[in-house]
């Protein structure tokens, strides 16, 4: 019994080991399976991998519009205020979208318990667009909806839609209806299209204020207008012509406001001949009588204007005219050499306006009439007597007669009528000569040479005086100063500078003549240093005081007086050709960097042109004509004959 119950319990037994063996067969396998696996991920053959479905925010944005559309799990109604339009939507969405939602329904006002919540002074179609464009990110721009889409995207904060509206008003923007886009955007506080408008109402001014909105204006929106320096008027009669327009559209009613807004005009700098025959027939009050004073003081007494100064004698940008930059040295001796740069300071822009005919380096340059010389030189291989004139209206080239002298780093100025050539060098020597030019008889001539001879001095006219200021001979750097009486045919040495300065620029601003950069040892002297201060003269006390600085030191730098700010243009640091244009405001005493050259330029002749250039009137027979003096041409002794021809 006992060994038929073994034999019975043995295949039993035997059975479960089998079994067990083959469990523990499989447990091995998988054991083994998963060890590979795992040896496998931890080879350097394997890399994690990171799963995105480019496609998930979109899918998901549109699950969430189906629910819009069919009213599921939407968990607050918009209500809008102006028409009780009701729109569904869904917190989590809106305030995604808008930092307005957001603030409503994450903070602790009552709104974030509500239903239903009522939006004042909103459009049901507005709110129900740019609740969809929450969902979608699209919308539909009109003309005949896009104002009020604005509105409400303003308030609601939707940033893009509001750029987008923005850009495509500012697109449809026109001189009839640019002061309406401003006046709309000014009171839906909606900057961006606000500076838009504006910008453009100025920049087409004298086109705008010949439509009807102009003559729509109050006296308090004018005179917004007629306060802005960026006005863009060929002069400031057409600023007094347009509010005399805006007057007789309604006289009756307007011609009260005529002081106050008089007084917006700048009238200090209309000519004394358009005053009497224009201003004054309209200045009845005692207010605009005192601005006619101070416009005909302004005039008269030229000394005492830095006492009389105000608002109205500072010129709008675009009155002053336009800045040029002719030649220069430039780092590839190319493109500076022969272009011509034109500065626009409403647009505080540069932009290529003409080209020399040829090479030209270290010459001189003034505006006679509307004629812009340009006087000697070198082309790079020898120095220069020829002059060459560029008519401003044509702009057609025209050689001149040459010079006596051939020069280079030569100044260059016009005084009474004639024009000067002062000093430089001949490829051989430094010259201290002078030479004359008629333009009535179209000669050269010569007056009395200086007491020193200067190369690269900077040349002025002030108080009807020529003065030369500083510049370089062969072995040193002058800080001496020379005057020049045109009556007298005689110089005489004036106080001279704190600093010897070669390559000094030199332009006359209220008054005073002013001394940029410069160094004070010949180039060739390796411990030559190139300055950053400016120095200003005063022909009054016959002194010099130092200003402020410029932001570098640099020689051979262009300047000139663009309106009310005195401009230094380029220049050399001693590694770089320049491109640094800075401005300075003689009130603040501060110099401001504003808009680069477009190239690189030292020893660059910079000079200032009006925007309306009349043409030379012909000479009538009874004009009293200027009679040239004829001199020796070899001026370097003193004692050379003279004719005082403002005299004869």
């Amino acid at each position: 019994m006992a060994n038929s119950t073994t034999n019975k319990e043995s295949p039993s037994r035997d059975s479960t080991n089998s079994s067990s063996a083959r469990i523990s067969l499989l447990t091995d396998a998988e054991s083994f399976s998963r060890d590979f696996s795992l040896g496998s991920l931890n080879s350097a053959v394997s890399q994690d991998e990171f799963f995105r479905c480019s496609d998930h925010a979109e899918s998901v944005l549109k699950r969430m519009q189906l629910y819009l559309e069919n009213h599921q799990l939407c968990d607050v109604v918009l209500i809008a205020g102006i028409d009780g339009r009701r729109v569904p939507a869904h917190r989590l969405v809106l305030s995604a979208s808008s930092a307005y939602f957001s603030a409503m329904f994450t903070g602790s006002l009552r709104e974030t318990k509500e239903e239903e919540v009522t939006l004042g002074e909103v459009h049901g179609d507005a709110l129900q667009i740019l609740v969809q464009y929450c969902y979608t990110g699209f919308i539909e721009l009109r003309e005949d909806t896009v104002e009020t889409l604005l509105a409400t995207a303003c308030l609601l904060q939707l940033n893009a839609v509001v750029t987008a509206c923005c850009n495509f008003l500012a697109r449809q923007l026109h001189p009839s209806n640019c002061l309406g886009f401003a006046f709309f955007a000014e009171q839906q506080s909606c900057n961006t299209l606000l500076q838009l408008a504006t910008a453009y109402t100025c920049q087409h001014f004298m086109q705008v204020c010949k439509n009807q909105e102009f003559f729509q204006l109050n006296a308090d929106q004018l005179a917004k207008l007629l306060a802005s320096d960026d006005l863009n008027v060929p002069s400031e009669q057409d600023v007094f012509h347009s509010l005399m327009s805006w007057i007789q559209h309604d006289p009756n009613n307007r011609e009260q406001h005529i002081p106050e807004l008089l007084a917006l005009v700048r009238l200090p700098l209309l000519q004394p001949s358009f005053i009497m025959d224009h201003v004054e027939s309209v200045c009845a009050s005692n207010e605009c009588q005192q601005l006619v004073m101070e416009a005909l003081k302004w005039h008269l007494l030229p000394e005492r204007r830095s006492l009389i100064s105000s608002e109205r004698t500072k010129p709008r940008k675009s009155t002053v005219g336009r800045l040029l930059a002719v030649g220069g040295m430039d780092a590839h001796k190319v493109k500076g050499a022969i272009s011509i740069e034109s500065y626009c300071p409403r647009l505080d822009k540069w932009t290529a306006w003409k080209n020399m005919s040829a090479r030209r380096l270290q010459f001189g340059v003034a505006v006679m009439d509307d004629k812009l010389i340009i006087v000697g030189g070198r082309d790079g291989l020898k120095t220069l007597n020829t002059v060459e004139s560029l008519d401003l209206n044509t702009l057609a080239w025209t050689p001149l007669n040459p010079m006596g002298t051939h020069r280079h780093g030569l100044g260059v100025a016009v005084l009474e009528g004639p024009l000067y050539a002062v000093g430089g060098h001949d490829g051989w020597s430094y010259l201290n000569t002078v030479e004359r030019w008629d333009p009535v008889a179209r000669t050269w001539s010569y007056v009395a040479p200086m007491y020193s001879m200067r190369s690269t001095a900077g040349v002025a006219v002030l108080g009807g005086r020529l003065y030369v200021v500083g510049g370089r001979d062969g072995s040193v750097c002058h800080r001496s100063i020379e005057c020049y009486d045109p009556h007298t045919n005689k110089w005489t040495m004036r106080a001279p500078m704190n600093k010897r300065r070669g390559g000094v620029g030199v332009s006359v601003a209220h008054g005073f003549i002013y001394a940029l950069g410069g160094h004070d040892c010949p180039a060739s002297n390796p411990s030559v240093c190139r300055t950053d201060t400016v120095e200003r003269y005063d022909p009054s006390t016959d002194t010099w005081t130092l200003i402020c600085s410029l932001s570098i030191g640099r020689d051979a730098i262009g300047c000139a007086l663009l309106g009310d700010r005195l401009m230094a243009v380029g220049g050399y640091d001693g590694n770089h050709y320049l491109k640094t244009v800075e401005e300075y405001d003689p009130e603040s005493n501060e110099w401001t960097q504003v808009s680069q050259l477009t190239y690189s330029r030292a020893g660059a002749c910079v000079v200032a042109i009006p925007n309306i250039i009349p043409s030379t009137p012909p000479l009538a027979s009874s004009t009293k004509v200027w009679k040239p003096v004829r001199l020796n041409p070899i001026c370097y002794r003193r004692n050379v004959e003279f004719v005082d021809y403002y005299n004869l």
